[in-house]
């Protein structure tokens, strides 16, 4: 499975967002077909920046249809009809660590 790890370093978030924006373009080349971010929660689990302004900028990729879809981690479950969908979409999300942990850490990103 594709992964954009935003937490390794600690980066400010304009090269947080530039590595999203990059590694999303880099995942469509190679024909994936769903990816996963990891952003963190924030130092207090109430949501840190990287993670707010990455889902303000995937929000703003489904407007333009240039991503199908997103979806929180802390929904990423087997008993989630949305989970089962994308799980059908790409099998190989099956073996994702972070399903089921209802991580609000990751982002799950359907790609076009």
């Amino acid at each position: 499975m594709w992964v954009i790890d935003l937490k390794e370093g600690s980066p400010p978030l304009d090269v947080a967002l530039a590595k999203v924006e990059i590694e999303l373009e880099r995942a469509k080349f190679a024909k994936e077909k769903a990816i996963k971010i990891l952003h963190g929660y924030g130092s207090h689990g109430k949501g840190g920046a990287i993670l707010l302004e990455t889902r303000h900028y995937l929000s703003n990729l489904k407007r333009q249809r240039k991503i199908r879809d997103f979806y929180f981690g802390d929904r990423w479950n087997y008993f989630d009809r949305t989970t089962s969908e994308i799980l059908n979409l790409d099998k190989k999300l099956t073996g994702d660590e972070d399903l089921g942990k209802n991580n609000p850490g990751i982002t799950i990103v359907i790609l076009s």
